[in-house]
């Protein structure tokens, strides 16, 4: 918190003409007029949940979702505003630096300016603790100009990502009555938007006005539902990443003697490295998702390496490129039985010198099993939401070090005939967080599109602290960007099919390409429900005063079915109760 925040930067060529792109707007938020459609109240993911979810969030569960309409739109109940008062509001970065994060201040300052000029946007300096304390710094235009569209939190800064005590919650409120917000903004990932949705209901509950508003900035992939495709951040990080990786697949080609284990950031789920395959074309990646489901064990992982290296030694290929999340340590389970084992220990209080000899029987073999590095890394304290510190833990090494020596021992055999394997490990965690964002992140980030996340996705199971947090997405091992994934693998595995996309493109014909995991997995939600409504459209149009008597029977014939099923679908998931 004694940085200089806020202060001009020197800008290379490259980041200033990236500070003169205007971020594209969707139409519906475009101009000074706002079109708001309400729709149901929000319930939640599952229905063995209700309760809890209800007993934990009475206040905001069922609030309306909003559907922001465009200028042409033709809904007839529609809220349509002209003119909105001057408001305070204040933002703070609470999760880990993601691309993007700048774009979220900056497009909010100019909706609050388009809207009431008089309105104040202010940012709080150092994360959470700078919310705590009341350091602020008032947003400006001349502040944002040497920020606009470039990566990093340095504008604001972050510290802590919690706002969870009662000192911390009674801070926050302290802060938003001082300041007389009307808002505060919060940026972040998974941790972050849950912190978010109770502080929102602890300002309920104690009838502060401050409204709070959790933004989806991240570089996990994993906070995302049916309203949220993607989130802030994504983008970058995977092409980032796969440039890099495609970079060592060249390598590997060209050398023909090194296998390259490349772990990624992701944290417990693999959406990056699931993006970042289907971009590259690795010879192989291990989801987390996958071993989980599976029950696969370490050992399990390191065979199925071995045979991989063992089948591209037959066609005399000595050379590979695999890919690792970072998160895969948790999903193997024997592994994830030592780490609780491990946190429990020391959250007695027990020296990490003296773990080894309160294992259980299992554990402990498992563990005196391990190489000295892994050890080490196994026993640093766990994260605030009792997961491990997956950054700090080279599972690349460890896969590297336990396939190494299986193929030692097959050449030995003689059951193996190809060249010695040689591992090169790499860990791509910080290099893309501080790149500039992708065209899709500045645009996505400025437009600033949220939703209650944790009315979607809460969950009473997903931490150790005894209250709903909303859960990270897995990837869907039934989902579409999967099956490209298992549709593609023996190819992947055999034939080098390496692919580069190059570096991060800001214009030209690179500049709008997607994630490919985005445009394969057709989750346009509200696109979708647009169509159902030209549909019914249609139908009022066929099945009107004049029609014939055979028309207007199908017509109640199939209506009659179709809502008789959607009545049962919808009672079903919503567990037969409805949040008002």
């Amino acid at each position: 918190m004694d940085s200089d925040f806020g202060i001009p930067r020197e800008l290379s060529p490259l980041q200033q003409l990236r500070s003169q792109y205007d971020p594209e707007l969707p139409p519906c938020l475009q101009g000074t007029t706002v079109r708001v459609e309400f729709g149901d109240g929000t319930t939640v993911a599952e229905a063995s949940d209700s309760h809890i979810i209800a007993r934990a969030f009475p206040h905001t569960l069922g609030q309306p979702l909003a559907h922001f309409l465009r200028e042409a739109a033709k809904v007839s109940d529609a809220h349509i505003i002209t003119q909105l008062p001057s408001i305070r509001v204040g933002i703070v970065f609470c999760g880990r630096q993601a691309p993007g994060g700048h774009n979220v201040i900056w497009g909010l300052f100019e909706a609050l300016k388009v809207h009431n000029a008089n309105s104040t946007l202010i940012g709080f300096l150092g994360g959470s603790e700078g919310l705590f304390a009341q350091k602020t710094l008032e947003i400006t235009d001349d502040i944002l100009q040497t920020y606009k569209n470039q990566g990093g939190y340095d504008l604001l800064g972050r510290t802590k990502d919690q706002i969870r005590t009662t000192e911390q919650v009674n801070a926050a409120l302290k802060a938003c009555t001082d300041l007389k917000l009307d808002g505060l903004v919060i940026i972040g990932g998974v941790t972050s938007n849950t912190d978010a949705a109770h502080l929102a209901e602890f300002f309920a509950e104690a009838k502060c006005s401050t409204k709070v508003v959790g933004v989806p900035v991240t570089t996990n992939g994993d906070l995302k539902n049916q309203f949220v495709e993607a989130n802030v951040g994504f983008d970058t990080i995977c092409k980032v990443n796969s440039q890099l990786i495609s970079n060592a697949c060249t390598d590997a080609l060209s050398a023909e003697k090194y296998y390259y284990f490349i772990r990624l950031m992701g944290r417990k789920h693999s959406h990056v490295a699931l993006e970042c395959t289907l971009q590259s074309h690795p010879n192989m990646v291990i989801l987390g998702e996958e071993v989980a489901a599976s029950k696969l064990t370490i050992f399990d992982i390191s065979k199925q390496i071995c045979d991989a290296v063992q089948a591209r030694a037959g066609q005399d290929k000595n050379h590979g490129v695999i890919l690792i999340p970072e998160g895969i340590i948790e999903s193997i389970p024997e592994v994830y039985a030592l780490l609780k084992e491990i946190h429990g220990l020391l959250r007695e209080g027990v020296a990490a010198d003296k773990i080894s000899t309160q294992l259980s029987p299992w554990s402990s073999a498992l563990f005196e099993f391990l190489p000295p590095f892994i050890k080490k890394q196994l026993l640093l304290h766990p994260e605030s939401d009792d997961s491990a510190q997956l950054s700090q833990i080279e599972t690349e090494k460890l896969l590297a070090y336990l396939v190494e020596t299986e193929m030692n021992k097959r050449l030995k055999e003689g059951t193996y005939k190809g060249k010695k394997f040689n591992a090169i490990c790499h860990f791509f965690g910080y290099q893309a967080r501080g790149s500039l964002p992708s065209k899709f992140d500045c645009d996505y980030a400025y437009a600033m599109m949220t939703v209650k996340n944790w009315s979607q996705n809460a969950s009473s199971t997903s931490t150790s602290i005894g209250r709903p947090a909303i859960h990270p997405a897995m990837v869907d091992l039934k989902g579409k960007a999967y099956e490209l994934l298992r549709q593609n693998a023996d190819k992947f595995l055999m034939e080098d099919l390496y692919r580069n996309p190059g570096p991060l493109q800001y214009d030209g014909p690179g500049a709008d390409a997607k994630a490919v995991s985005l445009c394969v997995e057709d989750q346009d939600y509200m696109g979708r429900i647009k169509k159902l409504q030209e549909y019914l459209d249609q139908v009022r149009t066929i099945v009107k005063p004049g029609c014939s008597q055979d028309v207007l029977k199908a017509a109640l014939s199939v209506m009659a079915s179709v809502t008789d099923v959607l009545t049962t679908i919808s009672s079903s998931s919503n567990g037969g109760q409805q949040f008002a």
